[in-house]
């Protein structure tokens, strides 16, 4: 009898079927063999499509990187791969690889008004007019996004509450840092300062988004509220 001989896929019980599997238990339930099935379809007489697949993969040591230095014509030597089922397995190879190049840079984690310094520094040094940004965090303090929010004159520029919170809601944003420049380097908070981080944080306090900090940026150093004690 064929080592590899198996019953077909449709034979087999529905949560064992790799489509099936894939639809009850999720992507990530699949073995590597059951994946590569789903994309060839069917096997041969003797064999199923997944243990066709894992066949394939028996030959390469199980290692993913190997198959996927095989071309079109060498997936052709396995009995039961044609043309159109080699191109499959290629193509779906090579997104795997195209999506591991595009991988998105893990986004910083802030939690110091020194980060949010640090973090701004490429927005707002140099700035001879008023910038005012929002730093959106999720729940461990990782960056979401930063948004300008608005820009001003030299000594002012205007915060809009419902546009901070529309952006914070619109990113499920857990936290919030208030940044704005003084490109007159004055890095005392004015009274308009205060009474924005005051209504600020008592909007955010009833949508359940924390202001943690506001951080009046200049070219030579920053003020923090949270340092402060002000928030």
């Amino acid at each position: 009898m064929d080592p590899y001989q198996s019953i077909k896929i449709s034979l087999l019980a529905e949560e064992d079927r790799p489509r099936e599997k894939l639809l009850l238990k999720g992507k990530s339930a699949l073995s590597d063999a059951e994946l590569i099935a789903i994309l060839i379809g069917s096997g041969t007489k003797s064999l199923s499509a997944v243990d066709l697949s894992r066949h394939m993969l028996s030959k390469v040591n199980f290692n993913l990187a190997d198959l996927a230095r095989m071309s079109v014509k060498d997936l052709q030597q396995f009995k039961g791969i044609g043309e159109a089922k080699a191109i499959s397995i290629v193509s779906a190879l090579e997104l795997g690889r195209r999506r591991k190049l595009q991988e998105p840079v893990r986004k910083p984690r802030i939690d110091s008004s020194q980060k949010a310094y640090d973090f701004m520094k490429e927005d707002l040094l140099d700035e001879i007019v008023e910038n005012f940004w929002v730093i959106y965090l999720n729940r461990n303090n990782n960056v979401i996004k930063k948004q300008l929010i608005s820009k001003g004159g030299a000594n002012a520029t205007v915060a809009d509450p419902k546009l901070i919170f529309k952006y914070a809601l619109e990113v499920m944003a857990s936290s919030m840092i208030l940044v704005h420049n003084h490109p007159s380097g004055n890095l005392r908070p004015s009274d308009q300062d205060r009474s924005l981080t005051k209504r600020l944080t008592s909007i955010g306090k009833n949508l359940e988004v924390t202001v943690m900090d506001h951080v009046i940026f200049t070219d030579s150093g920053y003020f923090s509220f949270a340092d402060e004690g002000l928030m």
